[in-house]
């Protein structure tokens, strides 16, 4: 997630610069051949007009999909935040007084739960951008702690090693988390030191967790639709091959009677350059927000905020050293 006020416009250049590259050279080869009196290569600019109008809105509506996508991850990890704080103060309150040690251990697994959930999340798959070049170069300004470390060194801090070995052996760990949470409760229970009522609400907790993970799963291992996603980038680089052909007679012609003659058709690459730079830039926005947890600066900030459920939840049980909050970097927070 981006944390400042914006992104400069130096960061967005640097960030197309391949593309703006690409875009020159192809706006320049009509430009050339028209100079050198291939002129039967211009096309009429009426129907290069109406392809990018449905250009447009194509990829308006996959950016609007994009968002939602993002808006709906940012809502699950903010249900997460709530429930795990409701899940810290009923456990606490419901078995302390008994098992305080049994409440400790049920914390850390909840902590090693919200890190195998956020390492999951961050796994790679075959569709995301994220080992693009364009976004690797940027990813240098910022760390991703799920890249950086091994699972199994964070889920240490939390874990005894017995468990450890057997979840590590697991292929969805979080939900084997969950689940020993489940029978750990289900002992409490069995063992009368919670009562029909905090079993209750201690389990339904348990269970908007399992939703929860359902849905960030469903985000994270469904795609944007690979037909509405084709079909975008098709005809966005169709409209990008006929701009500068549709667009060179026009200013040609503009020359005529002018002090610029012989000099307007060199506008041609510019103007080309700008209007399909402004189609491809939106259409890379929209690709860099349509997965929200690949990574990228516009993710979800998944790390910090499993970071923060940490420090609040410890803050109940009035520990000591608590762990740092994770910061931005460069303007950046995962």
């Amino acid at each position: 997630m981006h944390s400042g006020k914006k992104f400069s416009a130096i960061e967005f250049i640097v960030w197309t610069k391949r593309s703006i590259f690409v875009l020159s050279l192809w706006a320049a080869v009509p430009t050339i051949l028209y100079y050198l009196g291939l002129t039967f290569l211009s096309f009429p600019w009426q129907p290069i007009a109406i392809m990018g109008t449905a250009v447009a809105f194509i990829v308006g509506f996959k950016n609007n999909a994009s968002y939602s996508r993002l808006w709906e991850a940012r809502q699950i990890y903010g249900s997460i935040i709530n429930d795990s704080r409701s899940f810290a103060y009923i456990l606490r309150d419901a078995l302390s007084a008994k098992n305080p040690a049994k409440v400790k251990m049920m914390f850390e697994r909840h902590y090693a739960w919200l890190t195998a959930l956020r390492f999951q999340l961050r796994e790679h798959r075959d569709w995301e951008k994220v080992n693009l070049a364009q976004f690797e170069e940027y990813a240098r300004k910022y760390e991703i702690e799920e890249k950086k470390f091994k699972i199994e060194h964070e889920l240490r801090k939390y874990l005894p090693e017995k468990e450890l070995q057997y979840v590590l052996s697991k292929k969805n760990r979080a939900t084997q988390l969950m689940a020993i949470q489940s029978r750990e409760l289900s002992e409490a229970y069995t063992g009368g030191e919670i009562n029909d009522f905090q079993w209750t609400q201690i389990n339904q907790q348990l269970v908007k967790f399992t939703d929860d993970q359902g849905k960030a799963e469903r985000i994270k291992n469904f795609p944007y639709p690979r037909n509405f996603s084709s079909i975008t980038t098709y005809l966005l680089h169709l409209f990008i091959i006929f701009v500068p052909y549709g667009r060179v007679k026009e200013f040609d012609k503009m020359e005529d009677g002018t002090l610029l003659e012989h000099y307007t058709l060199w506008f041609n690459i510019p103007f080309s350059l700008l209007v399909t730079w402004c189609f491809h830039t939106l259409d890379s926005v929209g690709e860099a927000s349509v997965n929200p947890f690949e990574g990228s600066p516009n993710d979800v900030p998944i790390t910090q905020i499993s970071r923060t459920i940490e420090i609040d939840m410890r803050d109940m049980l009035d520990e000591d050293n608590l762990p740092p909050p994770i910061t931005p970097q460069n303007s950046i927070v995962l």
